[in-house]
């Protein structure tokens, strides 16, 4: 047992919630849910990104001030996440005043170090990156890389970061701190761009008022990485002289998209070696959600909304397709015919099935009275195997290896049943003997579904008479074998995941 903290990126304001801000969050919430399960004492933070261009030029072309309209859009990620039953313990918004004050106290400290200077600017710029570009990293046409636009030019008198003085740091920190990021190819790609060459980047405006205005200088707001990253440092008190920012800090985790590694895992760790604040524990990277392969974006017209897919499959359906159908690093391609595949195959015709097989057997055969478990059932290993991959999945961050691993025990207990066939058989001991074993390997699957489909995950629990939360039950004392004690009430109750008609 101990502390856990994990963010996600904080979500800029100038669309509603898409699938691939749901996918990033979900993850976070299952993992998070893990930890709170081994009994970890968990603070995960999420929210939105306020300040900058793009919100000051969605806002005018709303017709709104900058911070009507963000008070307009941030309930809206707030909502998403309820809906998609995400348990955040904070919500970070970047127009918040304990987020000034942390934004302040950074910069002081990196201008303080000698870090910061005022220099002028001119290059190239894609606002809806907040990124400047030199021309060998454009596409050959002068678009962006990833938002595949036009860029500006701008010329600006500008404060500047001396990234280029921590290229040695930077590489020194990685070597001393392997595993840092995971997956391993994502940090690879990290060391690449720190061993390419760093260039030094703006902090500040001065034709934007929409900002927080630098400690020193108040001609100029803070540009958007110093503001938009120092949220993971605001949250925990970072700023404010009456807390003690280290009792959380430093994160357990980062989760970011791949897209983003350069501003978390280059500038980001290289701005607190500046202010001397401890860097991260560590960084998760995952890919992008495609739709017909190409990243969702509002400038594409291919933004997938995660609540209308929730009315489709349900809060549970649609959270378990996002975290087992992609290998959480790699990209995956979103499609409607595969989220109804998989809730289908996973969630319908095996987790679904056995609950409802296990209850109507029951029900028959024992007086809807529940027998014990066996001490020496064959799928006692199998319940073993599933907590091991379970936990190494968690553990590393792979959401989908490890619900393979807990899949892995439902279709060992459905296995356990035909080979058994207690259906066909009179009422009596053996009877009992195989209905005790899935009833037991039934409450080790709620405790480890629990962190992708909590909803689904207490009902099971509820439905087999145990008693106490689900949510306080601990690892590992819930997942041994024989903690279900024999003698509840078994209720069916409605299927768990109707079959949905492709």
């Amino acid at each position: 047992m101990g502390s856990f903290y994990v963010t996600t990126p904080i979500y800029y304001v100038n669309a509603e919630p898409h699938l691939g801000h749901a996918y990033t969050t979900i993850v976070g919430d299952a993992l998070t849910r893990w930890h709170r399960l081994l009994g970890d004492d968990v603070t995960y933070l999420t929210g939105t990104d306020e300040h900058g261009l793009k919100i000051r030029q969605a806002a005018d072309a709303a017709g709104t001030t900058p911070q009507e309209f963000c008070d307009r859009i941030a309930p809206a990620f707030q909502r998403a996440w309820e809906r998609l039953d995400i348990a955040n313990d904070d919500f970070i918004r970047t127009t918040e005043p304990r987020h000034h004050a942390a934004v302040r106290e950074l910069l002081q400290r990196c201008y303080d170090a000698g870090d910061i200077e005022l220099d002028t600017y001119s290059g190239k710029y894609c606002v809806a990156c907040e990124e400047y570009y030199t021309d060998d990293e454009l596409l050959d046409d002068g678009l962006c890389p990833i938002h595949k636009r036009p860029v500006d030019h701008f010329e600006e008198e500008n404060y500047f970061f001396r990234l280029s003085r921590f290229q040695d740091r930077l590489l020194d920190w990685y070597a001393a701190h392997p595993g840092a990021i995971v997956p391993e190819f994502r940090a690879n790609e990290a060391l690449g761009l720190i061993r390419g060459g760093l260039r030094d980047f703006s902090v500040s405006r001065t034709s934007l008022d929409w900002g927080i205005p630098l400690p020193w200088d108040s001609d100029h707001v803070a540009y958007v990485w110093f503001d938009a990253l120092t949220n993971y440092l605001s949250a925990v008190g970072f700023g404010d002289p009456a807390q003690d920012h280290t009792q959380r800090w430093p994160v357990d985790y980062h989760l970011i998209g791949k897209d983003i590694i350069r501003h978390h895992c280059v500038y980001w760790p290289a701005m607190l070696m500046s202010a001397g604040v401890e860097l991260p524990k560590g960084w998760a990277v995952g890919g992008w959600l495609l739709v017909d392969g190409e990243k969702m974006a509002k400038s594409t017209g291919n933004v997938v909304n995660p609540l209308d897919l929730v009315d489709t499959v349900g809060v549970d359906g649609f959270r378990y397709y996002v975290l087992a159908d992609t290998t959480y690093g790699s990209d995956g391609d979103f499609s409607y015919d595969g989220l109804v595949a998989r809730y289908n195959a996973d969630l319908a015709n095996n987790l679904g099935n056995l609950m409802a097989r296990v209850a109507t057997v029951v029900a028959k055969k024992c007086d809807g009275v529940g027998p014990a478990p066996r001490a020496d059932s064959p799928l006692a290993d199998a319940a073993a195997a599933a907590v091991a991959g379970a936990t190494t999945g968690w553990d590393a961050v792979s959401p989908s290896r490890a619900l393979e691993a807990t899949w892995g025990l439902i279709r060992a207990t459905n296995a356990h049943l035909e080979a058994n066939e207690p259906w066909k058989a009179d009422p009596g001991a053996e009877v009992d003997a195989v209905m005790g074993d899935a009833l037991e390997a039934l409450r080790i699957i709620a405790v480890l579904t629990h962190p992708a489909v909590p909803g689904t995950a207490a009902q099971i629990w509820e439905r087999l008479g145990m008693t106490g939360a689900l949510d306080d039950q601990r690892i590992p004392d819930a997942v041994s074998w024989g903690g279900y004690p024999g003698g509840t009430d078994i209720v069916k109750g409605d299927p768990l995941f109707p079959r949905i008609a492709s």
